[in-house]
């Protein structure tokens, strides 16, 4: 002990020996350890009475955490900075296809006349009755994100501007096929009146050919990397790829046989008297169906209607695909279901549906949501080494645009006209099965998805080639797709 003095007043200082301070250290670690190994048991101990799958849970985190760096998602686009001139709400009609087409059209026009667009309403009104909400079957938050370099999209309408609230928005459809000057001129001088315009039907409301390269682009992107389904779908659509992939290479048949089809086009062909009544009841039923009376075997001559399964099972062994190919069926319930199926299934035993590929329970989350599981199929023909349609609605259409878009992967498209021609010519005795094949065969030739123009007919956009089916812009760098279209590029009959 010293004693000192410090300012008249004596301060008594203990000296602390050396050793004492690692001494104090070392404790103070030793109580650390202690603590930590007391911790960890304790949770080890209360993991393994409760649930062990915890433990396993805890242990693959840790090595996740270890091993993998954290994966970031990719940054979003910076936003686009603009003066909104209002709010575009859009209904969409038909099916999943249509209303995806829809939705890319009503994207580009609300970037065309810089709207803002409120996340689009999907049809529940028509055959299907399908309840689901745009969320349900995309992704939405990555539709608003991946777009917003482009146009600004909300989820809804702010209150002010909503029905309840007093609000009257001007309801109205577009015109179909139109270009930019129309929307331009016509479109947007109303919103300066109304604020918000709600489009109630968008089927094929945009020009297919006319538009200006960067909006035919921003269709594309829309299309192939905005519209994303949401997690749930796409993991099961992948499950259905990989068990398929998972038994060698398979065609994806869009048997469009279905009720809804046949009752709208007329199509009688192969059906009793009883199934033709019951079809003409339901187009009956429903009055924006504006055709009733219908005389199917004309239809069927001119190639209007979708082939039977009975037909498709012909055409099939005439292209040359072995017996036992699998075939994926991307369609609903088949009218008439296995009795019209019985030629098809004996001629090709691997026949695979939705229903025999996953368990009830997986499927039973979209019963009755006509469009998820449109969107499996969906998933399913696009994954296909092989897709064909036996009509060329609009599934069929986005399917065959969207394999164009992933490298020109193999598409029939069946020449529904001749191969009729051929298949009554063959059935009566005229042509015998080999000149038959022959036929079908080359027929087909250069209908299996080869990069070709767009067909453009002046004036009648329906019977021009749709944009969604060939996206020639989108396909190449430049903008003529010239150097695409050589012989070397055809491809031959599998």
């Amino acid at each position: 002990m010293e004693v000192r003095s410090e300012g008249g007043v004596q301060v008594r200082c203990d000296k602390v020996p050396a050793q004492v301070i690692p001494r104090t250290r070392l404790q103070v670690w030793f109580i650390w350890v202690c603590s930590s190994i007391l911790i960890w048991t304790c949770l080890v101990q209360l993991l393994a009475v409760g649930d062990p799958r915890l433990l396993a849970g805890i242990s693959n985190l840790t090595r996740v955490s270890i091993r993998e760096p954290v994966r970031l998602p990719p940054p979003l686009p910076p936003p686009r900075n603009y003066t909104s001139n209002g709010f575009l709400k859009v209904s969409c009609n038909g099916g999943l296809n249509q209303m995806r087409a829809a939705i890319c059209d009503m994207v580009t026009v609300a970037r065309l006349l810089n709207l803002t667009l409120v996340v689009p309403e999907l049809d529940k009104t028509s055959f299907w009755a399908d309840p689901s909400n745009f969320e349900d079957v995309f992704d939405v938050k990555h539709f608003i994100d991946s777009l917003r370099d482009e146009v600004r999209i909300v989820r809804r309408l702010p209150k002010k501007f909503k029905r309840k609230y007093g609000f009257q928005p001007l309801e109205m459809p577009p015109v179909s096929w139109s270009n930019e000057q129309y929307y331009l001129q016509q479109i947007l001088p109303l919103f300066s009146k109304y604020t918000v315009i709600h489009f109630n039907r968008t089927d094929t409301r945009l020009a297919n050919n006319g538009i200006p390269l960067d909006l035919q682009k921003l269709r594309c992107r829309v299309n192939f990397q905005a519209l994303k389904f949401t997690p749930e779908i796409e993991a099961l659509g992948y499950k259905l790829v990989q068990s398929l992939q998972a038994k060698g290479p398979f065609v994806a048949l869009h048997l469009r046989y279905e009720m809804d089809m046949l009752a709208f086009s007329g199509c009688t062909h192969g059906c009793t008297e009883d199934e033709a009544e019951e079809l003409k009841q339901l187009r009956y039923a429903f009055p924006w169906w504006r055709e009733k009376e219908i005389v199917s075997e004309e239809k069927r001559l001119q190639g209007l209607c979708p082939l039977t399964p009975e037909e498709a099972a012909l055409v099939l062994q005439a292209l040359d695909f072995d017996k036992d190919t699998q075939i994926y069926i991307a369609s609903g319930e088949i009218y008439g279901s296995q009795r019209r199926l019985a030629a098809l299934r004996t001629a090709f035993p691997q026949i695979m549906k939705k229903d025999m590929l996953l368990d009830p329970e997986e499927l039973r989350q979209f019963q009755n949501h006509s469009s998820q599981m449109a969107a499996l199929d969906f998933m399913v023909s696009i994954a296909s080494n092989v897709f064909i349609p036996t009509y060329d609605g609009n599934m069929a259409r986005v399917v065959e645009g969207h394999r164009r878009y992933l490298g020109f992967k193999k598409t029939i498209q069946l020449d529904r006209k001749k191969l009729v021609e051929l298949l009554d010519l063959h059935q009566n005795g005229t042509l015998s099965w080999d000149e038959f094949a022959v036929g079908v065969r080359l027929t087909h030739e250069s209908k299996m998805g080869q990069p070709i123009p767009r067909r453009v007919v002046v004036g009648k956009p329906k019977e021009e080639d749709y944009f969604y089916a060939n996206p020639q812009e989108c396909l190449c760098v430049r903008t003529s797709c010239d150097d695409l279209l050589i012989p070397a590029n055809s491809t031959t009959i599998m």
